[in-house]
């Protein structure tokens, strides 16, 4: 019997590194308490809902027939490149441009057709990071390009 095998490497990935995250966390930081919470509570509260997580992946997958990924090769490039678009234009695109580069160049494989559904795509992402990244999280990241 053929097994689905991604679904089941995937799931024990997953559930590896939610373990590894816990053990990391509880070895090389504090947990603090509920009220005071440590630099290590955070990771491992993370791992342990990853590893459970992950197991609901990979069990239920064991029982299942596996059907053959199929890998359309201008869908990963296209991906890959979004990731180094966003890496690499960070620092001069700031992190409204590089989402929305991002965004725009992932969707180039998309078997939709049309830019208006892609750019509302963008925007939209590019809104709800700018907001959860800069606004909710207020990490220091660039948001605008920078023009010298």
């Amino acid at each position: 019997m053929q097994r689905d095998w991604p679904d089941i490497f995937g799931g024990l990935i997953l559930a590896a590194i939610g373990a590894c995250a816990v053990i990391w966390a509880a070895l090389y930081y504090d947990m603090g308490t509920l009220r005071r919470m440590g630099p290590g509570f955070f990771p491992a509260a993370l791992g342990t809902a990853l590893f459970p997580l992950g197991l609901i992946v990979a069990f239920p997958a064991l029982g299942r027939p596996g059907v053959a990924p199929k890998i359309e090769p201008a869908s990963a490039i296209a991906v890959l490149a979004a990731i180094m678009i966003f890496a690499f234009g960070l620092s001069r695109l700031g992190l409204a441009g590089a989402t929305a580069a991002a965004v725009l160049v992932a969707t180039i494989p998309a078997p939709r057709t049309g830019w208006v559904w892609r750019i509302s795509l963008a925007a939209i992402v590019t809104t709800l990071t700018v907001l959860v990244f800069s606004l909710g999280l207020r990490m220091t990241l660039p948001l605008w390009p920078r023009l010298s």
